[in-house]
């Protein structure tokens, strides 16, 4: 990378307010959900609750709900709504995980979210797969129909744990990074004025 871009990039970074690094953050999460979403993907490799997680551990706290359900809506638009019971689940089980992302918050550390998003997905997978059996007619309404419901799903439940974890990885991971350089370039340019 050219070194005069690569300084200018830095220096964006270093200098940007929290208020313009929070709204450019949130548009590109919103537009990656929303793309993510509509170009073709495994069943439920998706970024969402990424998003979610992502949103609850380093934004304002309303964002870990507003920012997945949002990028989810403008892709249900396009995609196509569906009953609204079982969509309701949905967009719970995504509230819930950014819900797990604020108490995660509280003591962010590898282990917290990675309990977040593990949480969020079995949560998500109760959820919406029950709202299938209740509100759905593929299953008889019995509970043998309920477990029925929930073992066709695991392979679903797989790739959501495969999708989440994967999206987690990035965003927390990217994030943390930056983070982390830009605190060790303002810490280095401290010294220098010195």
């Amino acid at each position: 990378m050219n070194p005069v871009i690569h300084s200018c990039q830095l220096s964006i970074l270093m200098n940007s307010s929290p208020k313009s690094m929070t709204t450019a953050i949130t548009i590109l999460l919103i537009l990656l959900g929303f793309v993510a979403r509509l170009v073709p993907h495994p069943a439920n490799v998706a970024p969402i609750a990424a998003i979610a997680i992502f949103g609850g551990l380093y934004l304002p706290a309303r964002y870990s709900i507003i920012l997945p359900l949002t990028g989810l809506f403008l892709s249900d638009l396009v995609i196509g709504l569906y009953s609204l019971p079982i969509m309701l689940a949905v967009y719970g089980g995504f509230a819930v995980t950014g819900g797990l992302a604020l108490v995660a918050r509280r003591r962010k550390s590898l282990g917290t979210v990675v309990g977040a998003t593990l949480g969020g997905a079995v949560i998500f997978y109760l959820l919406t797969n029950g709202a299938v059996w209740a509100f759905g007619t593929m299953y008889p309404h019995t509970l043998s129909g309920l477990f029925e419901s929930y073992r066709m799903a695991i392979p679903f439940f797989r790739n959501s744990l495969i999708g989440d974890f994967f999206y987690v990885s990035i965003l927390v991971g990217a994030y943390e990074m930056v983070t982390l350089t830009v605190r060790r370039l303002r810490q280095q340019s401290a010294e220098e004025q010195a």
